[in-house]
């Protein structure tokens, strides 16, 4: 087998690490047809609004936090889950035990293949 195929969820030299905003990491997984990012937010931690032509799945594994899109807010706890078409402003805010979030980008994220920082948009690129 030449590229990994199995990954643990908290194994942290695992995936392409990068840093989204103070407070907010995450490691990237790229696949040819989706990526994951397993994102981590410290307590009360907040993201920046943005958008991105990809479609965007989310799944809140741990802790609570604040789901922002398209101006509406909702509270999410583990086990919820969301949908983000491609093209609409959203963002988050950890709750007071921050959160583990898995999100699934198809098609992958250009962006999100080489390391580096902010959420892949031109304000945060």
């Amino acid at each position: 087998m030449s590229e990994a195929t199995f990954f643990n969820l908290h194994d942290l030299s695992q995936g392409l690490p990068r840093e989204l905003a103070e407070g907010i990491t995450t490691r990237i997984f790229a696949g040819d047809m989706s990526m994951l990012s397993v994102a981590r937010l410290e307590p009360h931690a907040s993201g920046t609004l943005h958008a991105h032509p990809e479609e965007q799945w989310g799944v809140l594994l741990e802790g609570t936090l604040i789901r922002v899109q398209d101006g509406v807010e909702v509270e999410a706890k583990a086990g919820d889950f969301w949908r983000t078409p491609g093209g609409a402003a959203h963002t988050v805010r950890a709750g007071a035990s921050g959160a583990l979030v898995l999100d699934i980008f198809a098609p992958p994220r250009e962006i999100y293949l080489s390391p580096g920082a902010g959420f892949g948009t031109p304000e945060s690129a």
